[in-house]
């Protein structure tokens, strides 16, 4: 009697009828974009309802759509929600079904699988799992007719989940996905923060630099990581935002990413993890580190200066000029900053400098004077407004020239909520910070607004466009919580 692992949350994390279901996933991949290059060996992506988290994973889906013809077989991974397992629950189900289909489950590894640590067959902890469920229909979807080799993972060290991945690895036949999501319930900007580190740590290949609340599939994820060095894997980052990004509030939000992993050799042409692209990524590791240490033991200084700079203005018509030989040096190095102003909410002002020339110190001075006096769009601040706002400090990477080939590469390479952007042609050129993928949350958008923002026209492309990416460490706060001396 053949026994079927049914649906246990349609009509609940994704549509339970097949043609709104399909429609759904089409959609999301039409949004993300299609690539035609070397098949990923595996993919990283989340598992929450789909009106959340389906638009990132799609964007790791994206990549599998040509290799409909390649991949036979799926070994997917994922943490277990309801019912614990102490180390990996195989399934005896000869098949998963979803309103797109069935699946049938490839029990050929079961004997080999049962042999190595941890491994069991234990029904009951896949029955009401949607951590590998919600993943099948975007399969179906991409992949048409393939096997399924569906494992729950509990608490099991990396090295186990490794050996069970070395043993289903088979060739470009096989896809390994790993289900998870990433930091729960915190508010929107805690989740950035978190989630970017969570980010860096899988860009690194590092199980070690993952701990238990970044990322509740952890465990499937580290044995991958793991693994996925040892072998000299490239790795690249697809997409990372939060639920406040896609449909969510934002006051307790869950983080979302997507990545695609190459064997060696493989997807030179897309991976971030080319040697120039290293050097960057290194870079910006450095800077991201140690300007993170700058604001923490001088973030409310610089935010004094600001304010202190515009209290200055609106007495004597100019910025204040901070006497730099007192303070410490790591506070007068060369740097560039923006400041932004917002009044009840919304942008009352925001001027600086792409590049660094001068001491962040007078730097940030300079351009909080010019946010709040002549920043084109607003009229010049007064004194009565100004217990409304609240002062948001940026402090800018170098910026690194991106490669691309036409408008979509662009798009595609541009890491949502991690890259500010700088573009330029026809001598025009204008800068958005990373803050704005808040407002603006996908590649699209994103730069259409920042070409119209440089007078260029939203649909202008050229073969002389330009692209360059930093990045930004950010502190702020409310008029009336930042002292003066």
């Amino acid at each position: 009697m053949s026994t079927l692992r049914t649906p246990a949350v349609a009509g609940q994390f994704y549509p339970g009828d097949a043609v709104t279901l399909s429609s759904q996933i089409r959609a999301f991949l039409g949004e993300a974009g299609e690539r035609v290059a070397d098949a990923p060996k595996a993919i990283i992506a989340p598992h929450a309802g789909y009106i959340y988290s389906g638009p990132v994973a799609a964007h790791a889906y994206a990549h599998l759509t040509p290799l409909k013809d390649t991949i036979r077989r799926v070994v997917l991974l994922g943490p277990c929600h309801r019912v614990p397992v102490n180390g990996m629950a195989l399934s005896s189900a000869e098949a998963f079904t979803t309103p797109l289909g069935r699946v049938d489950v490839d029990h050929s590894l079961d004997e080999t699988l049962l042999t190595l640590p941890g491994v069991q067959v234990y029904d009951d902890t896949h029955t009401h799992e949607h951590s590998l469920e919600v993943h099948i229909p975007f399969l179906q979807t991409v992949l048409g007719t393939f096997l399924l080799l569906p494992i729950v993972v509990g608490q099991a060290a990396p090295q186990d989940v490794a050996a069970v991945l070395e043993q289903a690895w088979g060739g470009s036949e096989t896809l390994i996905v790993v289900s998870t999501d990433l930091s729960h319930y915190l508010a929107y900007d805690a989740a950035q923060a978190i989630d970017r580190e969570t980010c860096t740590a899988i860009e690194h290949l590092d199980p070690a630099a993952i701990t238990d609340s970044q990322a509740c599939g952890r465990m499937p994820l580290k044995g991958l990581l793991a693994l996925a060095k040892d072998k000299g894997m490239n790795i690249r980052t697809l997409d990372l935002r939060n639920s406040g990004d896609t449909a969510g509030p934002r006051d307790r939000v869950v983080g979302y990413g997507a990545w695609a992993l190459w064997e060696s050799g493989g997807e030179a042409s897309l991976n971030s993890t080319t040697q120039s692209q290293k050097t960057d990524q290194d870079q910006d590791d450095v800077f991201a580190a140690k300007t993170r240490a700058l604001l923490n033991d001088h973030g409310d200084v610089f935010l004094q200066i600001a304010k202190g700079s515009i209290v200055h203005a609106l007495s004597h018509g100019g910025p204040l000029v901070p006497a730099i030989d007192t303070m410490p040096p790591e506070m007068t190095e060369i740097g560039a900053c923006f400041v932004t102003l917002n009044k009840n909410d919304r942008l009352r002002g925001c001027i600086g400098s792409p590049e660094a020339w001068r001491p962040l110190a007078t730097d940030v001075a300079e351009n909080a004077y010019r946010a709040a006096f002549k920043d084109p769009r607003f009229p010049p601040l007064k004194a009565d407004e100004a217990d409304e706002l609240d002062i948001h400090l940026s402090v800018l990477s170098p910026a690194h020239p991106i490669t691309f080939t036409d408008e979509g590469d662009l798009m595609y390479k541009l890491r949502p909520n991690v890259d500010g952007l700088i573009i330029e042609d026809m001598g025009r050129r204008a800068l958005f910070l990373p803050s704005v993928w808040k407002q603006l949350p996908d590649a699209r958008p994103f730069l259409e607004h920042l070409k119209v923002k440089a007078g260029l026209g939203a649909n202008h492309w050229s073969d002389t466009f330009k692209a360059y990416r930093f990045i930004a460490a950010e502190t702020g706060a409310a008029w009336d919580d930042i002292p003066l001396n």
